[in-house]
């Protein structure tokens, strides 16, 4: 009998063992939740309290204290008459009013200079009328403010507003939100309706001749003085010498002289272009200058991805003279000119910009088969670092310096095999392009 009740009696205790730890389990995961629940609680009073509505909860709780504790019956009366404007202040927001608010940005591209604007399109499906809602859209680093006008059930809101486009940049807009606001200004209550949108402000272009005239005339390549054994230009013929790739030996010239001939043909290059973008600050007198700039080269990259040209656009790199290959220099994108433009909105000048010399030199080294250079820079940089940006390209690469000042006037010039525009006007650039191609 005592064997049996010993046998019987442990699966009874690890039962009750069990039980407690499943209620002590469920209890220490209800505490958990709960301290979740207080904390969200808490994130959210804290994002809709005001510092004026906690110094109000604040007093309450201290006259009431006061007042409770001493049995002071001014103070409990002050105490309980903040708590009624806490409450007050608390019913004033609840409620979440228009159900949609969108944000539209018809154009997300456009000019510098012009015309740019934002459509805000608020519906209210809710039964009762809905109005007065402070409506704010962050613009850059302004915010504009409309008040929401009352709308009944099924009402619709929609009104444009203007965004500044004085400067080439990315200009984010919105989130689309509301405030509610008591009158006394203890609770505020902000609900986000959209995304942010952002609009890309383009530099200025002006539209340029084919850039292939007057400096590569050839579709397929210009015609050098280096001669190749393989290529499309035939130059001559010559004797054949071991090694010489017998496809080219050209037979009824071996005929009549008894030996073998092959053919010797000029090295072409294709008519890959580049665009040099000079960041560095000393070399523009003022921002009019720089953004003349940048101008005259987004003219130039536009007008060779237009013509499908292989181009590359390069702007300095940050980092110290000397350093390694490929780090002066940084590549834009060119897969479309909109990709281009739009990398060209955040180009600003950098202090930490390479030299001039030294973005040649690493575009000389990152670049192969380049045949046309446009160096862009300001009037601040003297013709020596234009010539010495020049000299550190490949020989036999036609390099053409601009330089910017607005308002000045247009001159064009030849120092040591360099051509040195000067440019008041992006119309300017244009002329000078086509002055050159009617001369060549």
């Amino acid at each position: 009998m005592t064997f049996t009740q010993t046998r019987t009696s442990i699966p009874e205790e690890a039962k009750r063992e069990g039980l407690l730890a499943v209620v002590i389990g469920r209890a220490v995961r209800g505490v958990l939740a709960a301290a979740g629940v207080v904390a969200e609680w808490a994130r959210a009073v804290q994002g809709v309290v005001t510092p004026l509505g906690w110094a109000v909860v604040a007093g309450s709780v201290v006259a009431l204290a006061v007042g409770y504790a001493f049995g002071w019956i001014e103070f409990i009366a002050i105490g309980w008459g903040l708590a009624l404007l806490v409450a007050a202040a608390s019913a004033w927001l609840v409620g979440r009013g228009a159900s949609t608010i969108e944000l539209v940005l018809p154009t997300p591209r456009v000019v510098v200079g012009e015309h740019a604007e934002a459509r805000l399109i608020a519906a209210n499906p809710g039964r009762r009328r809905f109005g007065g809602v402070q409506l704010e859209v962050p613009v850059g680093g302004k915010v504009i403010e409309r008040v929401l006008p009352g709308l009944p059930r099924g009402g619709a809101f929609d009104e444009q507003f203007r965004i500044p486009t004085e400067r080439r940049g990315v200009i984010p807009i919105g989130p689309a939100r509301t405030v509610r606001a008591d009158p006394i200004g203890l609770m505020r209550r902000e609900i986000v309706w959209s995304q942010t949108v952002e609009l890309h402000v383009h530099p200025r272009t002006v539209a340029i001749a084919a850039l292939s005239t007057g400096f590569i005339r050839d579709l397929e390549g210009s015609p050098t003085r280096d001669l190749t054994a393989s290529d499309i230009a035939f130059h001559a013929l010559r004797e054949y010498v071991p090694g010489d790739d017998r496809r080219f030996i050209h037979w009824k010239s071996s005929a009549k002289t008894g030996t073998f001939m092959v053919r010797q043909f000029e090295e072409t290059r294709r008519s890959r272009l580049m665009v040099l973008l000079d960041l560095e600050p000393g070399a523009y007198a003022d921002d009019a200058e720089f953004e003349l700039a940048v101008s005259a080269a987004a003219s130039v990259g536009a007008r060779a991805i237009r013509d499908a040209r292989t181009v590359s656009f390069v702007v300095s790199g940050r980092g110290r003279s000397g350093q390694a290959r490929g780090s002066g220099m940084r590549e834009l994108p060119t897969v479309s000119r909109d990709r281009l433009l739009d990398a060209l909105c955040v180009v600003e000048r950098d202090d930490r910009a390479v030299l001039l010399p030294d973005v040649g030199r690493a575009a000389a080294e990152g670049l192969p088969g380049v045949s046309l250079a446009f160096l862009v820079t300001g009037t601040a940089r003297g013709v020596g670092p234009l010539r010495a940006a020049a000299s550190r390209l490949p020989v036999g690469i036609e390099a053409v310096a601009v330089q910017c000042a607005p308002g000045g006037e247009a001159s064009a010039r030849t120092v040591a095999g360099l051509t040195v525009f000067g440019i008041g006007y992006l119309e300017d650039l244009r002329a000078m392009l086509a002055r050159s191609a009617s001369v060549a």
